[in-house]
């Protein structure tokens, strides 16, 4: 487990709907454009990062999200210090891309439940309609004025990350959203 001050949420029970705060999970953002780049980071990572807008690819633990053409997000329970330092080498330090650890400036709510996208829907100008029936799909949008990433794993099951310094407004918000449903 990483060792950063991570707020002390509990679970969140609402009708048709769970919030939990993940555990601290390592979160690697990764920059790169060329053949050599994609081929490094899919054998570190055991995974093809996505190069359609707005998809993810998940394998085991892992999960790296499609940010922007040269931006991914990759996340997950086997992502720690090893794979990081395995990346940092192969990449950054051969001038491929770049290796950040954002681990530290993302807090990540999982939402799972019928009712995510009537919750999602009330704070967020973003058309869930298509999203919610799409698995490993991502989004960047606005969430009562706060910027988050969306990444839906499964049906009705998202991953919410936002940024430490929003979360806990955030959060009182999707509490606040949740207990009128």
């Amino acid at each position: 487990m990483l060792n950063i001050n991570y707020p002390k949420i509990e679970k969140k029970d609402f009708p048709n709907l769970e919030l939990n705060l993940v555990e601290p999970i390592y979160k690697l953002n990764l920059r790169g454009k060329n053949r050599d780049f994609f081929t490094k980071a899919g054998k570190i990572l055991s995974i093809m990062l996505p190069t359609e807008p707005n998809t993810s690819a998940t394998i085991k633990n892992i999960s790296a999200l499609w940010l922007s053409p040269d931006e991914w997000m990759v996340y997950g329970k086997d992502v720690g210090k090893d794979l990081k330092f395995s990346l940092n080498f192969e990449i950054t330090k051969l001038n491929l891309g770049s290796v950040t650890d954002v681990s530290d400036q993302w807090v990540l709510i999982n939402m799972n439940g019928e009712n995510v996208f009537e919750v999602l829907s009330k704070g967020s100008p973003f058309d869930f309609n298509k999203f919610k029936n799409t698995e490993n799909v991502v989004v960047q949008t606005l969430l009562n004025h706060v910027d988050v990433t969306l990444h839906q794993n499964d049906t009705n099951n998202v991953n919410l990350f936002v940024r430490k310094s929003f979360f806990e407004h955030l959060w009182l918000w999707i509490n606040d959203s949740s207990s009128f449903l």
